[in-house]
């Protein structure tokens, strides 16, 4: 019982090969191509529309140089949130429960955003690692604090993001399997685990959103 609580965090496999690959695949199958009709439906207008609308709240706390990112943090944005929320589907696997897949795309836009901040406002950038008016004595080591601080930040990041989805996959599992087992035996408990269930499912859609 305690093994099949996490068989849902196992990577897919068929006949010996990992399924993971379809598994993140799978979520750009739903989103209908772009055609080049002005009026195509209703799906591909409600697809442009939230596009529009992720890329609009992404950009505009940045200037127009920023802008070149919007292709692919929108992208990203949308991918990890069709991932993210098919997860929450039964039977189904989610790939951002495994920590490698976190690492992997922690660390190249981290290394990315640190290398563009260098080059384009370096004063800025180094800047971060020293708060205004630290004591001398102190500054030796807040450099080094503020240093590992920043170079842990995407091992950090993608443990923490990692522990809450699995927390919130687990914690599902365990209420909907105790609303099952206590239907037949108490079902007003049934019924109020049911109610508990539901409003961690709402929690786990904004979790997977966010």
């Amino acid at each position: 019982m305690n093994l099949s609580f996490f068989d849902q965090f196992m990577s897919p496999h068929l006949l010996g090969i990992p399924l993971i690959l379809i598994s993140l695949l799978f979520p750009t199958l739903l989103f209908p191509s772009p055609q080049n009709r002005w009026i195509t439906n209703r799906t591909s207008t409600l697809q442009s529309w939230f596009i529009y609308m992720v890329t609009k709240q992404l950009m505009i706390p940045l200037d127009k140089k920023g802008h070149k990112w919007a292709l692919i943090l929108s992208s990203l944005m949308i991918f990890l949130l069709s991932i993210n929320l098919l997860g929450l589907l039964p039977y189904t696997f989610t790939p951002t429960t495994q920590l490698s897949m976190n690492l992997a795309l922690a660390f190249p836009l981290w290394l990315a955003t640190l290398l563009t901040g260098l080059r384009n406002q370096p004063s800025a950038s180094l800047g971060h690692l020293l708060p205004e008016g630290t004591p001398t004595p102190l500054i030796p080591a807040l450099i080094m604090i503020e240093t590992t601080s920043l170079l842990i930040r995407p091992l950090a990041l993608g443990v923490r993001l990692t522990a809450n989805l699995t927390a919130g996959h687990l914690l599902i599992q365990l209420i909907s399997t105790a609303t099952a087992v206590l239907f037949s035996i108490m079902p007003a408990i049934s019924a109020l685990t049911a109610c508990v269930l539901l409003l961690l499912t709402v929690l786990e859609v904004a979790v997977a959103m966010i």
